[in-house]
């Protein structure tokens, strides 16, 4: 079951809810990429503004030339890669992950997850600029204790995502950590171009929540800003 609460759009849209959400967060990625640069980059800010204006209105004066194009295409992939290590036993942080009711504690674009049963979660992202929240069920797919936890987006959630945290030993009783996280995109949403440009703003916010989780846990349950 899927939930989101993004307004509807004008009529004659002509987007999906699936390239709706996945705009809203491209759009607000680039502009938080810009923003953090500080430096103005005018093609990064009309994509960002683009973006986020296709996900309010729900239309896109390319789409549909995009999808004449080519036969088609097919959906492009985000895939990002990123480790830390934190100064805890494996099993601690093994068992820290496997409870997905925590990770909202320290990956800081998620409002909430509910655990449904042992294997289902409800995910819920608020996204910014008023554009409501965007709401998905992600069920774990793979679960070794202590060394693996992927899990997948159930079928037909508005932002489709892969995630894999793999969980090793290193000298000294720390544990290293190994995440790889794939966001798909509808077609039209992120085509080759702008997907070199998103990977890297993806890359920073998962380098960004994994560093937020090894302060948290390392600090007694204190998570940075």
């Amino acid at each position: 079951m899927i939930y989101k609460d993004i307004p509807a759009g004008k009529p004659g849209h002509n987007l999906g809810e699936g390239e709706r959400a996945l705009s809203a967060v491209a759009g607000s990625l680039l502009l938080y990429f810009v923003a953090k640069r500080h430096r103005i980059d005018s093609l990064l800010v009309a994509g960002g503004g683009y973006l986020l204006y296709r996900a309010v209105s729900g239309h896109c004066p390319l789409s549909s030339l995009i999808r004449g194009s080519a036969g088609g295409g097919h959906a492009s992939n985000i895939n990002v890669r990123s480790q830390v290590v934190v100064n805890k036993r494996r099993p601690e942080v093994y068992a820290f992950w496997r409870n997905m009711e925590n990770l909202p504690l320290f990956m800081k674009h998620i409002d909430h997850i509910d655990v449904i049963d042992p294997m289902t979660s409800a995910w819920r992202m608020h996204m910014p600029a008023g554009l409501g929240d965007i709401r998905w069920e992600s069920r774990i797919v793979k679960d070794i204790k202590d060394e693996e936890i992927s899990w997948h987006s159930a079928e037909g959630a508005a932002i489709e995502n892969t995630a894999k945290i793999n969980f090793t030993d290193t000298p000294g009783g720390a544990t290293r950590i190994d995440v790889m996280v794939s966001y798909r995109a509808p077609m039209g949403v992120i085509g080759e171009r702008v997907g070199r440009v998103l990977t890297p703003v993806f890359r920073d916010k998962i380098a960004a929540d994994i560093n937020h989780f090894k302060h948290y846990i390392e600090n007694a349950g204190i998570a940075g800003d």
